[in-house]
């Protein structure tokens, strides 16, 4: 209907220009015609002009058949035809071109993720936020209580929805994060009784936990090491073999090769998948006090006494040797692949860089001074923590409070941020993975009431 009424209109025009150059024809002819007629009157002859014209226009004008009308429609199913087209072509067009910008976002998306995974590889890898950190307000600290005796250490699953604790009580304690509350307990197993629940009888002094979250290790001064299903906290293995109190313990990310160090001075390797032994290194001088790993195949400890952090390369079976504190190391971890922070009791925070056997940074009396004045010593530096790839770092002492440091550019300088009130020895540090929050191991020398604190 619209198709034929514009053919219509169209129509008109065109027979209205052929009546104007009929028109102009038939007044030339007239000229020529009556040049000698000069009595006629003016006005007659322009009416007589003007009826020759419109008689000769009809005349000249050609009349449109149906045939041309029927071409005509033809014509304009054509352009709407072509029309649609060309909008259905814009709209591919527009489709195609989000397409592509969706491609190019997912790319820089991937690109960008294969830089920090490459950057992480190579312990480059430092995303700065601890300028971002506030020290929390009383309100967002939580304390958790369940332990009767001291706090050793801690761990918090992948996904930090839990947080396991372990004691001189002998006792593993799995928490919520979310609500605070138990979700399992892990008895203390009675030496010599049969048919008990399995665990520890002795102070538990280390745990780890796999990077999937399927399996936790516990270490204890029984020289014995637990292997537990860590979502249900069942038994499933027992490793012996190490000779004196197992004191660190660390899985390498994403496999489920554990390593496992010891007052014996020996480092071990497992694989907690086929619960089998690998193999030993020596080369401490004294008992191991910590250890910790990533994903490379080596891993780090703290050589307590003998004043040396050691990197142990597993497959060729050698070690580097480090040396910068001047007391007894009792606390290390891994900042990337490349970096570590390390404590000592005589109140000195390293870092340290894997190419360097000298630390890249020494800060002396951490944590400050105690005691009568010309008789002042530092507090010892018990645990310390770093958030994963990142510049953060935390350190405990049993000077009242958690220090928050930054590192600096090239980890060649720390910078205390901010102090937590927190009265207690200080255990154990760990940082969930996301850095949204900070757990404490807390506990009091000679005290019944222990617990550990949860930093929101």
């Amino acid at each position: 209907m619209s198709a034929t009424a514009a053919a219509r209109k169209r129509g008109k025009p065109a027979s209205g220009a052929g009546a104007g150059a009929g028109a102009g024809a038939g007044k030339r002819r007239r000229k020529a015609d009556s040049a000698g007629d000069r009595g006629k009157s003016k006005g007659g002859g322009k009416m007589n002009e003007e009826i020759s014209s419109d008689s000769e226009s009809e005349s000249l004008a050609p009349r449109r058949t149906e045939e041309e009308e029927e071409e005509e429609l033809e014509e304009t199913a054509q352009e709407k035809k072509l029309r649609l087209a060309k909008l259905y072509l814009e709209q591919l067009k527009q489709q195609e071109e989000e397409k592509a910008e969706a491609r190019e976002f997912e790319e820089d998306q991937v690109a960008g993720r294969l830089k920090e995974d490459v950057l992480e590889q190579r312990g480059r890898l430092q995303k700065s936020v601890a300028k971002e950190i506030q020290a929390p307000a009383p309100t967002d600290i939580r304390m958790l209580r369940g332990h009767q005796l001291s706090i050793t250490c801690l761990v918090i699953t992948p996904d930090d929805s839990a947080i396991f604790s372990a004691a001189k009580d002998c006792t593993i304690i799995k928490w919520s994060v979310e609500s605070g509350r138990k979700l399992h307990v892990i008895p203390r197993a009675k030496k010599g009784a049969e048919g008990q629940p399995p665990g520890h009888s002795s102070h538990i002094l280390c745990m780890a936990i796999s990077s999937d979250g399927k399996y936790l290790a516990s270490g204890d001064r029984s020289k014995l090491i637990l292997i537990w299903e860590a979502q249900s906290c069942r038994h499933l293995y027992t490793f012996t073999g190490h000779r004196d109190a197992v004191s660190g313990l660390a899985f390498r990310r994403g496999t489920y090769q554990l390593y496992s160090t010891s007052h014996d001075r020996s480092v071990k390797v497992w694989n907690v998948a086929e619960n089998s032994y690998v193999e030993t290194l020596f080369g401490h001088q004294d008992a191991v006090a910590a250890l910790d790993a990533l994903s490379r195949e080596c891993c780090v400890t703290a050589g307590g006494r003998d004043g040396t952090v050691r990197v142990w390369k597993i497959p060729e079976e050698s070690q580097l040797v480090f040396y910068g504190h001047q007391g007894s190391i009792d606390s290390i971890q891994l900042i990337n692949e490349e970096h570590m922070v390390s404590g000592a009791d005589d109140g000195s925070v390293a870092l340290w860089g894997l190419s360097k056997k000298r630390p890249l940074a020494l800060q002396r009396e951490a944590h400050g001074l105690r005691g009568e004045p010309g008789l002042e010593q530092p507090f010892w530096v018990s645990s310390v923590a770093a958030l994963l790839n990142t510049d953060l770092v935390a350190t405990g002492s049993h000077s009242s409070s958690v220090r928050l440091w930054q590192c600096g550019e090239g980890f060649r300088r720390l910078d205390l941020l901010c102090d937590i009130p927190l009265v207690g020895f200080i255990n154990s540090l760990k940082f969930s993975s996301t850095g949204d929050f900070l757990v404490a191991g807390v506990g009091q020398e000679h005290s019944l009431k222990n617990s550990f604190q949860h930093f929101l």
